[in-house]
C-alpha cells in the first residue's frame, strides 16, 4: 500500500512540477496551462496512452488536470458504445459528474466559510 501511495504522490507531483515549468519557462498563464493539460490528457486518453499510467499511478494520474481530460474521453467512449451518437454529448459529463459536483460543493463551502479580500 505504501508503494502505491508513493507512486501516486510522485506521479501527481511530477505533473504539478511540469505545469509550473510550463508557466515559468513558457510564460503562459495558468488558464492556458489548465486548458493545455486537460487537452493533453484527453488526447493521450484517446490514443490509449493514459490508461496504463492510470492503472500504475492511480489517483496520481486521475486527480491532476490531465486526468480530467482522460475521464471525459473514457466516458464518451463508453457512452457512444451504449447510446450511439448521443453519447458524444452525455458521456463526458456523466463520467466526470462526481468530480464536477465535488468541485462545486467544495467551492461553495469555501465561499461560505472564508471572507473575500477587499
Amino acid at each position: 500500500m505504501i508503494t502505491g501511495l508513493l507512486v501516486a504522490f510522485v506521479v501527481g507531483g511530477a505533473m504539478c512540477v511540469l505545469a509550473q515549468l510550463v508557466v515559468d519557462v513558457g510564460h503562459m498563464t495558468a488558464a492556458h496551462v489548465m486548458v493545455l493539460f486537460v487537452v493533453l490528457g484527453a488526447v493521450a486518453g484517446g490514443l490509449g496512452w493514459y490508461a496504463p499510467l492510470v492503472k500504475w499511478a492511480g489517483a496520481g494520474a486521475t486527480v491532476p488536470l490531465p486526468g480530467f481530460g482522460y475521464t471525459m474521453v473514457e466516458g464518451i467512449s463508453r457512452a457512444t458504445k451504449t447510446e450511439g451518437v448521443l453519447g458524444l454529448l452525455t458521456g463526458g459529463l456523466t463520467a466526470a459528474a462526481g468530480g464536477i459536483k465535488a468541485a462545486v460543493l467544495f467551492s461553495l463551502g469555501a465561499a461560505l466559510v472564508f471572507n473575500p479580500r477587499a
